[in-house]
């Protein structure tokens, strides 16, 4: 049976990923909300997208925050050793319910984004090697392709695959956790998938602006 003091964590864990950090922003010093323009996430890539650099990096910020956060209450509220497997289960409770929370805010009207940047955090917490891998992997993809989307399945396909190869984490629970991760990006990127078979998905640059007709 769960603890009371288990139950408070992981509610504490939906609230911090229900922060709509791309919402608040866009509505406090945009006066929009994002979720009506682009993808009609609200997420770190349709920031950025719609708002740019200043508004989208306090985001990202913010939401891989919240993944990371919510896997800290760990140390708060729980009494096993951080090297116990059941440390590590609760804090892939805890992150995963932030995630949910950050899809399903309650604090935005149930209209969030894809977890991404909540997932990473996640990620970071629970194993950090892994996580720097991932954000190289991303990095690199994103830029040769300039596809968001595309940068974010493979960085998360690569996941499961460090963890078990490279680092050969003894824990089930964290393989499982890095297979499903995986599976929840091609599950949360099926449109995103569409328009990259069909050549419509957008581009995004790192450092520099495409110039294209519309904006001349």
């Amino acid at each position: 049976m769960i603890s009371t003091q288990s139950l408070t964590a992981l509610l504490l864990a939906y609230v911090i990923g229900s922060i709509p950090s791309a919402v608040w922003v866009g509505k406090i010093f945009y006066g929009i909300d994002v979720r009506e323009y682009g993808s009609g996430n609200a997420g770190t890539t349709n920031t950025f997208r719609i708002l740019g650099k200043k508004a989208g990096i306090p985001v990202m910020i913010i939401d891989v925050f919240k993944g990371w956060l919510a896997c800290y209450l760990a140390h708060w509220f729980s009494t096993y050793n951080p090297d116990s497997t059941q440390f590590v289960n609760f804090q892939l409770s805890l992150g995963i319910i932030a995630i949910v929370g950050h899809i399903f805010p309650v604090l935005a009207g149930f209209r969030g984004g894809k977890g991404i940047a909540t997932l990473f955090g996640m990620v970071l917490a629970i194993h950090f090697q892994a996580a720097l891998c991932c954000c190289l992997i991303f990095l690199v993809i994103l830029t040769i392709s300039h596809y968001v989307s595309l940068s974010s399945m493979l960085a998360s396909f690569a996941y499961p695959m460090l963890i078990i190869f490279a680092f050969q984490v003894p824990n089930k629970s964290v393989v499982l956790f890095g297979v499903c991760v995986a599976v929840l990006v091609l599950v949360t990127h099926q449109k995103n998938i569409e328009r990259l078979l069909k050549g419509k998905e957008n581009k995004s640059y790192l450092f520099k602006r495409k110039i294209t007709s519309d904006n001349i």
